[in-house]
């Protein structure tokens, strides 16, 4: 009855404002693409679907610490860090290319959208990842018949997220990755991984974020295990500070998809951080 009430007081508003609401249809925008499912680059280890806008320069700090299982003798994991470089380049507003340098590897990635998630219609957003690294572990002294090409990895990956909420952004991760050198028999040159990430909004600028990584073809008597990761992402204007705890020490893909040996269950875990900066 109240609504019935209601429709009947509004009826002489609705027509006297039909011909400009008709006349204003033509102004919503129609495929309005979804922006935002993720502010960072990256989710904590796994690339994110976000690329950078044309013209845009990204420079980034990651950063990891030792186990913080190491107690006082490790200074909670504050000593043994491993820290990676990273520049990223808009070459257009759906392709962005970037190189890094860390201890463990050289690293050149190409990063490119395909199909953007679209308001009422298409569902996600889908964004391939391709990089080559440079394993910067391997020692020739240790290693006399080791060869450039022993030290290449390739690693390919179909990035798909959903933004579901302004709060909360998922990503599906499938990735295939190849190192030519592995460095024992349970490990295949050929490794299969499936990626899971999400970020909830808590705030306009403060977020939880979570990713991790199923390996698909790892020997069950391997040593290594699947990376989690859990941590926040505070944005700062031109900044975006990723704080988080990772079962991960590597950075790069590889390093945290085929060689992560952290175990959340032990204690075993990494603090780090991701700072990226804007120009």
């Amino acid at each position: 009855m109240k609504k019935i009430v209601a429709l009947f007081l509004l009826l002489p508003f609705l027509s006297f404002s039909q011909d400009d609401l008709l006349a204003g249809l033509d102004s919503v925008p129609k495929n309005q693409k979804v922006e935002s499912a993720f502010k960072a680059i990256k989710i904590i280890n796994i690339e994110s679907t976000k690329v950078a806008g044309k013209g845009d320069l990204y420079f980034i700090v990651a950063h990891r610490f030792s186990s913080v299982k190491d107690g006082f003798e490790g200074f909670y994991g504050l000593d043994n860090a491993v820290t990676q470089i990273k520049f990223l380049y808009g070459l257009t507003n759906w392709l962005t290319l970037g190189a890094a340098r860390s201890e463990q590897a050289y690293d050149f990635s190409a990063k490119y959208r395909l199909q953007s998630q679209i308001e009422n219609g298409f569902p996600v957003t889908i964004v391939a990842f391709n990089s080559l690294a440079f394993n910067n572990t391997l020692k020739e002294s240790n290693l006399p018949k080791l060869k450039f090409e022993d030290r290449m990895t390739y690693v390919s990956q179909i990035l798909i997220s959903r933004k579901i909420s302004q709060k909360l952004s998922l990503e599906l991760a499938p990735t295939y990755f190849h190192e030519n050198f592995v460095e024992n028999d349970f490990q295949d040159n050929s490794q299969y991984a499936i990626g899971l990430g999400g970020r909830f909004k808590l705030t306009k600028r403060l977020s939880i974020n979570m990713d991790y990584a199923a390996h698909l073809n790892r020997a069950a008597n391997s040593i290594y295990k699947n990376p989690l990761s859990v941590g926040v992402d505070i944005e700062t204007g031109g900044h975006v500070f990723q704080m988080h705890f990772t079962s991960s020490q590597g950075i790069h893909e590889a390093g945290y998809l085929g060689h992560t040996t952290g175990d959340w269950t032990k204690g075993d875990v990494f603090f780090g951080f991701n700072l990226s900066r804007v120009f």
